[in-house]
């Protein structure tokens, strides 16, 4: 990666969007193949090489785990439908239930991530994980949806979060788009999962337009452009990159709660991974970051960066 420059900041345009869908849902039987790949083309002669080839690693497991997997149950009518009515997420995360359905899932990817070439650290987490038992992993999955992961459990924190965005990957693939609704500032509207970073896309029905990408799910989610995702002001809203460096990626910035939110221009690049190219530009979180701006994306790879 090139070593972080001056920070330059820019207006943006609105850009060409005319009444893009409130979401988008997940194919879940591609996503994480696609991500894989991306993963494996970012390493080639990237500094963070290893790291990279082994997130590839997870990403492939996630798509072979869906392998012989049952259909992920459709979520009641009534539900679905009084979600709609009081702007609430369907898949609320604080409503979650680790049914057997998620114990399957993620039995079936840590016994596929076991075959990963990585660290030994991680190796003895996983391990654990997988001769600890039922309670303990639900005791993980609930802190894992509280993007609080526990403290003695750091190192299995990234495997339970791979296994959970498998199952809310094929949960959210279930729903009616159409009846999703918009809900709080930087909240997916079907799991009520934070962004991990958002995207200008180059899609026909949405040219232009900004989608955010659920760090749970991967549901994406229409905002409209030059307004903070994170607490939703339009001022004080400026965009940072780094010199010399491929303009496809900038940090969204605002100064009226300091935070910062990475924005990917699939329209320039569509081969733009959301997870993928957050992890690859870890130098621009570094930049922004030192000057004092706070990280509002969520991305499980990326903890303890």
């Amino acid at each position: 990666m090139a070593q972080p420059g001056s920070p330059t900041f820019e207006p943006i345009g609105i850009g060409d969007e005319t009444r893009p869908p409130v979401a988008v849902l997940p194919t879940p039987g591609t996503l994480f193949r696609d991500r894989a790949e991306r993963f494996r083309k970012l390493a080639d002669g990237h500094q963070m090489k290893p790291y990279l080839l082994f997130l590839a690693g997870i990403a492939q497991a996630q798509h072979a785990a869906q392998d012989g997997l049952g259909s992920a149950p459709a979520l009641p009518e009534d539900e679905i439908r009084r979600a709609a009515e009081f702007g609430m997420p369907p898949l609320a995360r604080d409503r979650f239930d680790c049914d057997d359905a998620t114990i399957e899932t993620l039995e079936r990817f840590f016994d596929l991530a076991a075959a990963i070439d990585m660290p030994d650290s991680a190796r003895m987490a996983l391990e654990r994980l997988s001769g600890a038992d039922i309670d303990n992993w639900r005791e993980s999955v609930f802190a894992t949806l509280a993007d609080a992961p526990l403290a003695d459990r750091l190192g299995d924190h990234v495997f339970v979060a791979a296994g959970l965005q498998v199952q809310f990957a094929r949960m959210a693939a279930t729903l009616d788009q159409n009846r999703l609704v918009p809900v709080a500032d930087g909240a997916c509207p079907a799991c009520g999962g934070p962004p991990v970073t958002s995207s200008v896309v180059g899609w026909p029905s949405a040219h232009g337009a900004r989608f955010c990408a659920c760090s749970l799910c991967a549901t994406r989610w229409h905002v409209v452009r030059v307004k903070c995702v994170l607490c939703s002001s339009t001022k004080g809203v400026s965009y940072e990159e780094i010199e010399g460096v491929s303009d496809s990626i900038k940090a969204e910035t605002c100064t009226e709660c300091r935070g910062y939110l990475k924005i990917l221009y699939e329209v320039k690049d569509p081969a733009l991974d959301p997870v993928a190219d957050d992890v690859a530009s870890l130098g621009l979180d570094m930049l922004v970051r030192e000057a004092g701006w706070r990280r509002g994306g969520v991305n499980p790879f990326l903890l303890g960066f």
